[in-house]
């Protein structure tokens, strides 16, 4: 016991400082910047895999409590075709789905209701209280209204992205001042005019805010609703049946699948605010 606990604090005590090394030097190359940028997280998240494995073994905790990192992996690589499935069935179907519809129609209305000053004191309230509803609240009634494939999931998707969009979206189309509107105006630049070459870019900011946002809720929907009914197959209802078979290893592996497809997502959207809103002081500062 006492040989894995010391290993662990060696290990922690050395990662610690190499990081605290790494963050504190300024390398001119770009490239040398950016590899140290991920080395750090990397590192970072290594050390709490192996204090991790060197806890379970020197305290002899149960795989039942808390499987180590190394059969944790040892499941993920003897799974891969019930992982695949399970992703494909929960994340390809009615994530993706579900996040594209939430986040479009979420849009559209926030173009409608910017129109409409009654829609703006009307809806957003609603909104605010329907946002407000628990999911696990919600996650039956759209299995009983669209059935226990993905299309329920996906319409409890909608639900969770929809308003976190519409209210980013809304708020971002007003944040273009008052004399870029009156230089507009002096321009006799038409309403749509207005919107797609000032209010839209100043909003940019805001919408990628509500789809890194929504990228997370998206997954977590998804993974909650298949708890309340879905075929034999999903990453939602794989951790509710292999826990009542205590394989708490598997469940784990489906946890760890779920987090590296949401990190990537949400990875994949931060690349993309980055390229559209490349004019941002904090764009422009991060490459600098």
């Amino acid at each position: 016991m006492n040989g894995y606990l010391v290993f662990a604090l060696v290990f922690w005590l050395s990662a610690w400082g190499l990081n605290e090394w790494l963050v504190r030097q300024t390398f001119k190359d770009r490239a040398v910047r950016r590899i140290v940028n991920i080395a750090v997280p990397l590192i970072f998240g290594v050390t709490l895999l192996v204090i991790w494995e060197c806890l379970v073994h020197g305290f002899s905790i149960p795989s039942i409590l808390l499987p180590a990192p190394s059969m944790i992996w040892a499941r993920l690589t003897s799974s891969v075709p019930t992982l695949w499935a399970d992703f494909q069935q929960t994340f390809l179907k009615s994530v993706l789905t579900g996040y594209a519809l939430g986040c479009g129609l979420g849009f559209a209305v926030a173009i409608l209701v910017d129109r409409s000053p009654f829609l703006q004191k009307g809806l957003l309230p609603i909104g605010n209280f329907v946002s407000a509803l628990p999911m696990v609240g919600v996650a039956p009634i759209m299995v009983m209204w669209f059935g226990f494939d993905w299309q329920s999931k996906v319409a409890v998707v909608v639900i969770m992205t929809f308003f976190p969009m519409l209210v980013n979206t809304v708020q971002g189309l007003s944040a273009a001042s008052h004399m870029e509107r009156d230089l507009m105006r002096t321009y006799a630049a038409s309403w749509w005019q207005t919107l797609v070459k000032l209010r839209l870019p100043a909003a940019w900011p805001f919408i990628f805010n509500a789809l890194k946002i929504n990228s997370t809720l998206a997954l977590i929907g998804a993974i909650v609703a298949e708890f309340f009914g879905t075929p034999i197959v999903g990453m939602g209802f794989r951790i509710s049946t292999e826990v009542g078979r205590s394989n708490v290893d598997m469940v784990w592996a489906e946890i760890a699948v779920a987090a590296l497809a949401g990190s990537v997502f949400y990875g994949l959207v931060a690349l993309a605010e980055r390229a559209v809103t490349f004019w941002h002081p904090s764009v422009r500062g991060g490459q600098a």
